[in-house]
């Protein structure tokens, strides 16, 4: 890469454009859309990738777009960015706040847009100044969060012909000017289950004469979980948590039907393609020793993020050339789950975590009505993510002349 040339030249492109920027997050922070719903956002995004001189395809919904920069030549690179919101409401006391009611950028979907667009433009001007040595391909992705809009960008063409992809999620534990990386498994898969329970109800005087459904419900809650931790390798990290349990409506009577409904999460990919059977035949044999029926509906989230090692590298190379050193921290595995994941599932890339907390600031949490972000970190983003693209497509394929003598 090309070193001290490059952070020159984003320094003096974010000089011009981070205020800009800036104002561009507090926009779409204070006009919150939620998942295929993202129609201004992604008419804003548009309007100013189209005075970049790019030419942004609308995905067929009309909401998130792909657009992508520079020739065909070369190998592609790619680079995502989710675009909803949640439907939380904005608890902050700030200028900016949510002026839609029950919807708010509270996980840094709005970080992440804005990151993508002042990548996008500075890499427009690299284009254009035969700089780039390939084609990047920019997704900014609708409905993360329901999920369904990796699938959707998918469909219709969004990673065809791609090499790689890259992605990051704003961190509010680590501190801005650093990025946190894994390789290997670094977020989770997240299945919806429902379980219903059913059987001959009666007097809690006689529960010998009923199938006591809500004992038998208890041994299912307490006894799934517990099968699950001995018949899977823990280095999986297989777990069934319970969110909701709903049976009977008196306390002297037990009921004839019941329900309970949890998260299945998982780090490892073959332990989650094989979860939904398991799961089943745990509870046939658990409802069938109290003599109740049991069936489930088992929801599909998504997979895990498995970070490839090379794409790691290419993304810690790049920070530390434009962050300096030490920018690049380890970061834990989570148990949260992201449909970048279906991504990686079909070409290799990596998931990074932007630091987004002020030195000795708060550290606020995601999915919170209370959720922001120092706003230092936007420039941060955009100088690792175009780093990583330009990185990424000078090792991915062979470089010509000019772009070498330009990274000497």
């Amino acid at each position: 890469m090309r070193g001290r040339e490059l952070r020159g030249e984003l320094d003096a492109f974010l000089a011009e454009t981070e205020l800009d920027l800036v104002a561009f997050r507090r926009d779409l922070h204070m006009h919150p859309e939620l998942a295929f719903a993202e129609y201004r956002t992604t008419q804003r995004i548009a309007e100013r990738l189209t005075a970049a001189g790019l030419s942004p395809q609308v995905l067929p919904r009309g909401t998130g777009l792909i657009c992508d920069v520079g020739s065909g030549d070369g190998p592609t690179v790619a680079l995502r960015a989710d675009i909803d919101a949640l439907p939380l409401q904005d608890e902050k006391d700030v200028p900016y706040r949510s002026t839609v009611a029950g919807a708010c950028h509270a996980c840094g979907h709005d970080v992440h847009t804005t990151v993508l667009l002042g990548t996008s433009l500075f890499l427009a001007q690299q284009a254009v100044a035969g700089l780039l040595p390939g084609r990047v391909r920019l997704i900014f992705q609708p409905a993360e969060e329901l999920p369904g809009g990796a699938l959707e960008v998918m469909a219709h063409g969004g990673i065809s012909g791609v090499d790689r992809i890259f992605g990051l999620h704003c961190d509010p534990r680590v501190d801005v000017g650093q990025l946190g990386l894994r390789a290997g498994p670094i977020t989770s898969a997240c299945d919806r289950l429902v379980v219903r329970v059913s059987g001959p109800g009666g007097h809690t005087a006689r529960p010998h004469l009923t199938a006591d459904l809500v004992f038998a419900l208890a041994k299912i809650l307490t006894e799934l979980p517990a099968a699950l931790s001995r018949r899977v390798d823990p280095r999986s990290s297989l777990s069934l948590v319970w969110g909701r349990v709903e049976a009977g409506t008196a306390a002297n009577a037990i009921p004839d039907d019941g329900v309970a409904e949890g998260t299945v999460r998982c780090l490892d990919e073959e332990a989650w393609h094989a979860a939904p059977d398991l799961i089943k035949s745990l509870l046939e044999s658990v409802a069938s020793a109290y003599g109740i029926e049991a069936t489930m509906d088992y929801t599909r989230g998504v997979p895990p993020v498995v970070n490839d090692e090379v794409s790691v590298e290419m993304l810690g190379e790049a920070a530390e050339r434009v962050l300096g050193a030490g920018a690049v921290v380890p970061t834990q595995q989570s148990l949260g789950g992201e449909d970048f994941a279906w991504y990686l599932e079909s070409i290799p890339g990596a998931f990074a975590r932007l630091g987004t907390r002020s030195p000795d600031g708060v550290t606020y949490d995601i999915h919170q009505g209370t959720f922001d972000v120092d706003e230092k970190a936007i420039a941060m983003g955009v100088r690792v993510m175009a780093a990583t693209a330009l990185t990424a497509l000078c090792e991915v394929g062979p470089l010509d002349s000019t772009v070498t003598s330009a990274l000497a």
